[in-house]
C-alpha cells in the first residue's frame, strides 16, 4: 500500500469491507483499543474528528494493524 494522504472514509474501507460509517466506527474502534498507536497518532497531530490522514499517520496505522 502506498504511504500517502488518506481520507477517514478511504482508510476505512481499505480495512473493512462494509458500509462507509459502519467501516469509520471499526476503524475508530481499533484505534481507540490500541492504545500505542493511539498515543502515537495523537503525538503526530491525530483528532478523532480529523477526516483527512496525513502520510505520518497512515505510516502509524499500517505500522500498528497491518496494511489493509
Amino acid at each position: 500500500m502506498k504511504i500517502q494522504t488518506y481520507s477517514t472514509k478511504e482508510l476505512a474501507m481499505m480495512y473493512f469491507d462494509s458500509e462507509p460509517s459502519s467501516s469509520t466506527r471499526q476503524l475508530k474502534s481499533w484505534i481507540e483499543r490500541n492504545k500505542e498507536l493511539k498515543i502515537k497518532l495523537i503525538a503526530n497531530g491525530y483528532s478523532n474528528r480529523q477526516r483527512i490522514w496525513t502520510p505520518k499517520q497512515v505510516e502509524l496505522l499500517f505500522h500498528y494493524l497491518g496494511e489493509p
